[in-house]
């Protein structure tokens, strides 16, 4: 067994007793396993273990920062605690550490769970309630103030403008539940997507048409290129894209939409010409209600999950959606879908 070879290489003198059944449950163990000396070196580890650290079992025994290059685990060690969640530097992990004693005395078993995606989950969640009692308590906050202004018995002309201030957060409210809506049935897999051919210029200009932006937009998508998409799922995440795109460019500017085959996919792109967005910001603009600049997307009429909705209607078709900085100026959404045929 491997506890009993690491073991007799730690210290061949000495007569070890065998550990027993228990060390091959150890080595097939699914977290990380490490057996420490009274020296604080590891004198075994299991496959997981090798890894997690990318560690040579080969090379035992050797001092714990040595194997496993935290410092941070060597003062869990010292710090006589049995139980205690740490951040690992070199890796960029978050583990819960738990100490017990090893088979022969003086030694300790360390076993690691990775709990980062787990912590990750937990502040994505925070952070959905924080951000949905705020997106909700503003439209709320504007119908009451406005109720309030009609009790008081206003002039005709005020009357009507608070009549359609409260109208339009009410809409506004209708638009954040709908959205929420339909992104629970996207993430619990309720929608399927109906994949098939669909020509890639002519699903563009649908959209394009529906949306009534032909005047602000440039088209530069090859007649003759085709993907496997749901025509339905694809309209409503180029609607998405699109919809962002003209409220954060200026009146002046155009949003270009164009395409280009790369390999066994199409890459469609979405490029508007408003201020860009900061790159520390990409990965987490699809996220629910993550908002650059919450009060400026609040201003153009924003719910924070359109782009959200659309990661995952692109993801149900099997594709991918990621973006980066225009060539000179704006922001710019890939969407990459399999080519038909």
């Amino acid at each position: 067994m491997i506890w009993d070879r690491w073991r007799r290489r730690a210290a061949p003198e000495q007569v070890q007793p065998p550990v027993g059944p228990f060390a091959d449950l150890l080595e097939e163990a699914p977290v990380p396993a490490l057996l420490l000396d009274a020296t604080n070196s590891v004198i075994a580890m299991n496959r997981a273990a090798a890894a997690f650290f990318t560690a040579a079992r080969s090379d035992l025994p050797r001092g714990v920062i040595e194997v496993t290059r935290e410092g941070v685990l060597l003062d869990v060690l010292r710090g006589g605690r049995p139980e205690r969640e740490v951040e690992l530097v070199h890796s960029r992990r978050a583990v819960q550490v738990r100490l017990v004693p090893g088979p022969a005395s003086g030694d300790t078993l360390m076993f690691l769970t990775d709990v980062t995606d787990l912590r990750r989950l937990e502040r994505v969640r925070q952070e959905f309630v924080a951000n949905l009692s705020h997106e909700l308590k503003t439209p709320v906050t504007a119908l009451r103030l406005a109720i309030e202004s009609l009790e008081g018995g206003p002039h005709e002309s005020d009357w009507r403008r608070f009549v359609q201030r409260a109208l339009d957060e009410a809409d506004h409210l209708t638009g954040v539940i709908e959205n929420l809506r339909r992104l629970a049935s996207l993430e619990a897999g309720e929608v399927r997507a109906d994949l098939g051919d669909l020509p890639l210029a002519e699903a563009v200009g649908e959209v394009v048409q529906r949306l009534r932006i032909e005047p602000r937009t440039k088209v530069e998508v090859d007649a003759a290129l085709t993907v496997r998409a749901d025509r339905q799922m694809f309209g409503q995440a180029l609607a998405n894209l699109l919809d962002n795109a003209i409220r954060f460019t200026p009146d002046e500017g155009e949003v270009v939409i164009s395409a280009v085959p790369t390999g066994s996919e199409v890459v469609l792109r979405v490029r508007d010409h408003g201020p860009g967005i900061a790159p520390e910001h990409w990965e987490r603009v699809f996220e629910r209600f993550y908002k650059v600049d919450p009060a400026r997307s609040r201003d153009k009429g924003g719910t924070g999950l359109g782009l959200a909705i659309t990661k995952h209607l692109v993801q149900a078709q099997g594709g991918r959606i990621w973006t980066e900085a225009g060539p000179d100026a704006g922001q710019v959404f890939s969407v990459a879908l399999s080519r038909a045929g």
